[in-house]
């Protein structure tokens, strides 16, 4: 019970990564509010958590919306975590074909988020000067990996998690990022179930052959959030099984062009 008696907020909690950090921190003794667009799948996440003897509120809004982020906390009320989970993809992929649209879309959901959701939480954190904030970001803020408007934004957290760290450090706050591999959620066995062929490619860039889970990621997200990380501070953990240490990035698509 790492988090025994804590208040957590987590975006993006209606499925997937978001879920089972949500799931893994009520286990852990956390209260949890969770802030996601998918109104039925975040319904089912806080009931999940109940069921297992957990509390948990779900609150339907958009983290790119200041207002839907507003009335979030305003739920929540102190939050000691912040996990900033949210993310967009929809319409992305090589720059010359995503659209404005897209990408206004991508980096609202996916960066302008966290600023939105830190902002809030560093309100009343400041006071008490203490806080934890997870930022979950990914690979591709680090290696070239096909979306660009999602590695921009990505690239952008790791940039805002280091810079958070040292302005908020003073007031006891301390802010990480993880950086995942591909990790294997309902929504991405769905997309592979349907690209067989980019489903390999990438999976030849992992020496232990697999993908990450969900898990995976939940438990780092606990470590970080708990006191046994209490040095941790500006840190962006790789959490990828090694794919970023492998030299070919792959296509994904064919280029036709060439």
């Amino acid at each position: 019970m790492r988090l025994r008696n804590k208040t957590a907020l987590v975006t993006g909690a209606g499925n997937g990564i978001g879920r089972e950090i949500a799931m893994r921190f009520a286990a852990e003794g956390a209260r949890i509010y969770s802030l996601d667009l998918d109104a039925a799948g975040n319904a089912g996440t806080a009931k999940r958590v109940r069921d297992a003897g957990g509390f948990s509120e779900a609150i339907e809004g958009d983290v790119s919306s200041a207002a839907d982020v507003e009335r979030a906390f305003a739920a929540a009320g102190p939050v000691d975590i912040l996990v900033n989970n949210a993310a967009a993809w929809g319409g992305d992929g090589w720059l010359h074909q995503v659209s404005e649209e897209s990408w206004d879309r991508v980096v609202a959901v996916t960066l302008k988020g966290v600023f939105l959701a830190s902002r809030e939480a560093l309100k009343t954190m400041m006071p008490r000067r203490e806080g934890v904030i997870v930022n979950i970001s990914s690979v591709n803020a680090l290696a070239g990996i096909h979306l660009a408007a999602y590695s921009a934004a990505k690239g952008g957290i790791n940039s805002l998690t280091r810079v958070m760290a040292l302005q908020y450090g003073p007031y006891g706050i301390r802010v990480n990022a993880i950086c995942p591999g591909t990790i294997m959620t309902e929504s991405s066995r769905r997309y592979y179930d349907e690209h067989r062929e980019a489903e390999a490619e990438l999976l030849a860039l992992y020496p232990a052959g697999r993908f990450g889970e969900p898990a995976d990621v939940a438990h780092c997200a606990v470590y970080l959030a708990s006191e046994e990380a209490r040095f941790f501070n500006g840190s962006i953990l790789t959490l990828d099984g090694a794919m970023s240490a492998v030299q070919r990035i792959p296509s994904l698509q064919p280029r036709e062009d060439l």
